[in-house]
Parts: C-alpha cells; sequence; structure tokens
C-alpha cells in the first residue's frame, strides 16, 4: 500500500488574468501556487511562465478546450479605468467616459463558465463588484494604503480587521504639500515617489518600471488571500 505521504498530488496553480509585471501572481506564489499570467502587454519582468494576449480570450479558449481544469484557482484585474474613483470624475468632466470599456461584467461571466474559485480585483470606486474582501497596505504594515476590494466567487472567507491608519499619504494635494508615513503609488509628478521608494512601500523589488509599480497591487494581498483560500478550501499543496 502506498503510504499517503508519497501519492502524487496535482500542484496547485493559479491563472492571472490582466496580470501587468505580477504583483498578484507573487503573492500567490508565496502562498504555495504555481502561476501563469495573461496580459495584452509584453511583460518582461513578469517573474513567472507568461502569455501574451487578450486575457478574456484566453480565458474562454482554455474553457472550450478544457484545459481550465488545470488550474486550482482564477484570479483577475481586469482594467480599471472605467470606473476608478482617481479617473471617473476627470473622465465626466472631459467627455472621456465612453473610452474605457467596463470589463468586469464580461470577465465574471467567463470567471463563473470556469467552474472554479475565482478572484476579481479593482480598487475603490464604481466598479460593480461585490466587496467581498477590502484590504489596505496598513493591514501588512506596508509604506502604501492602496485599498482594494476583491469578489471571490465560488468560495469566501472573512474579513479582516481594518487597520486605522497612521496619517496621510505623502505628497501635493489641491496646490498643498503634504508629509505622511505613506507614498503616492500612482502618477509621476505632484512630489511623487521615486521608484526605489515605490519598491520598498510595496514590496515589489523585480521591476523598475514606474508604470508596472503604479499598476501593481502589493503581493502581501494576495498572499493572505491564497492562505485563506488554502484553509478555506482545504486545498492541499503537491
Amino acid at each position: 500500500m502506498t503510504h499517503p505521504s508519497l501519492i502524487r498530488r496535482p500542484a496547485l496553480r493559479v491563472l492571472d488574468l490582466f496580470c501587468c509585471a505580477g504583483g498578484a501572481g507573487t503573492g500567490y506564489a508565496r502562498a504555495g501556487f504555481v502561476v501563469d499570467g495573461v496580459d495584452v502587454t509584453d511583460r518582461p519582468n513578469y517573474p513567472f511562465t507568461f502569455h501574451r494576449g487578450d486575457a478574456l480570450e484566453h480565458l474562454d479558449r482554455l474553457i472550450t478546450t478544457g484545459e481550465i481544469e488545470r488550474y486550482t484557482l482564477v484570479h483577475a484585474s481586469p482594467p480599471c479605468q472605467h470606473g476608478c474613483a482617481l479617473t471617473v470624475g476627470t473622465n465626466r468632466s472631459q467627455g472621456w467616459g465612453r473610452q474605457h470599456v467596463d470589463l468586469v461584467a464580461p470577465t465574471r461571466e467567463l470567471l463563473d463558465a470556469t467552474g472554479l474559485p475565482w478572484v476579481i480585483e479593482q480598487p475603490n470606486g464604481r466598479a460593480k463588484i461585490r466587496k467581498d474582501l477590502s484590504l489596505c497596505g496598513e493591514m501588512f504594515g506596508l509604506g502604501v494604503i492602496r485599498h482594494r476590494n476583491f469578489e471571490l466567487g465560488r468560495w469566501t472567507t472573512a474579513q479582516p480587521a481594518h487597520v486605522a491608519h497612521r496619517g496621510r499619504v505623502r505628497g501635493y494635494r489641491h496646490g498643498r504639500l503634504y508629509d505622511g508615513p505613506y507614498v503616492a503609488a500612482y502618477g509621476s509628478g505632484g512630489g511623487k515617489p521615486s521608484v526605489a521608494e515605490l519598491q520598498d512601500a510595496m514590496g515589489i523589488d523585480w521591476t523598475d518600471v514606474r508604470e508596472e509599480l503604479t499598476e501593481a497591487i502589493p503581493p502581501a494581498y494576495t498572499q493572505w488571500i491564497g492562505n485563506a483560500f488554502l484553509t478555506t478550501a482545504g486545498a492541499v499543496a503537491a
């Protein structure tokens, strides 16, 4: 009889859609997952297996061919400009709203079709997702606030307690310079941090591209989510 410890189990694998430079993917890797990323833009700094292409077309193909069964969990971070609090007001005032397509609904539809547990990530704003989880950098002792909301499909976990912020985000607001314990992880002007400061604040050291840093979520978030999923779902690593 084969000892249970010698039974070969399939690896835990996460599909990281709209992966950018791999902030989310790195967190899942630290939680014990094998990571495959998909992004429409070439991402040479992405630290895992990478597929360049349209994320939803790639997911649809995996569902059609049955290859989606290789995965344990699917994470998606569809572009947020349509509903992001940082852009929605400007978009309306400048007549730009129609330039940004809401990808959340079609992403959710395909994620449901996988039959797998899934996660959709979005920033604070008007994106129409359930806020099953809301995380921020202070929960993990980071140098950014960077609130992010997560809708969970086919699994659930408890919301951790939000930790009070220790002060303001450093930088200019309406012509006034503020100091504080956090850096602004967006944009490039108005007293914004250096690339090195962004890397340190976010816990990201594998890319020095500002655009990738400002688009990323800190790996600490998805490491927490990955561990919560493993605990909740009772998954066992290979």
